[in-house]
């Protein structure tokens, strides 16, 4: 399923030309979300509300009871980095799923996944950790502020900043490859800024 612009909605995806990030990135950057469009994605899984609100991009609910929803890049990454601001409540489930190995079954057994989970049964994993592979001590809670990520895939080496506090260090190859992308699960989810840069 691709999501369609229509004049009913501030939503604009379709074949959108990339500009670099000015505000935050400088050169080899890339702007997914500019404050008013997006480019092409594919949405796997039960649909969301994704729409552009005052120049955030938003999504507070599924259409479906059970799954997760995720906004996939269509080009594949290996070194890489991922710049994200967002907003969330209390109920988000949602976060950042890179080097995917399969874009119709994403999960965090064949992607790396950086959470955004503050209500997470094991905080472990929970805000800022990557599920699985690199546990949070203690988890920063996100939940009523904003946000950001720094997401950095060097060959083995991955790192996560969030709020410019490096929360994950570690290294692993299983994963060495794929697209990305941003999750919703439930809640509220407010994003005013997704970028990338190849290394």
């Amino acid at each position: 399923m691709k999501y369609r612009a229509t004049t009913a909605s501030a939503f604009l995806i379709g074949l959108f030309a990339f500009s670099p990030a000015m505000a935050q990135s400088g050169d080899g950057w890339v702007q997914l979300f500019d404050g008013k469009s997006v480019p092409a994605l594919e949405s796997v899984g039960p649909g969301a509300n994704w729409r552009v609100e005052n120049g955030e991009l938003v999504a507070d609910k599924l259409s479906a009871d059970k799954g997760t929803n995720h906004l996939i890049t269509k080009d594949k990454y290996k070194d890489h980095q991922i710049y994200l601001e967002w907003w969330s409540d209390e109920k988000v489930n949602s976060g950042l799923f890179i080097r995917c190995q399969d874009p119709k079954n994403i999960g965090a057994k064949n992607c790396y996944e950086v959470n955004i989970f503050d209500g997470r049964p094991d905080p472990s994993y929970g805000t800022g950790a990557i599920v699985n592979f690199a546990e949070v001590n203690p988890m920063p809670k996100a939940a009523g502020k904003w946000n950001t990520f720094l997401v950095t895939a060097k060959g083995r080496q991955i790192t996560v900043e969030m709020n410019g506090q490096k929360t994950v260090d570690f290294r692993n190859g299983m994963f060495e490859e794929g697209p990305f992308t941003l999750q919703y699960g439930s809640g509220v989810l407010k994003v005013r800024k997704l970028a990338v840069k190849p290394l």
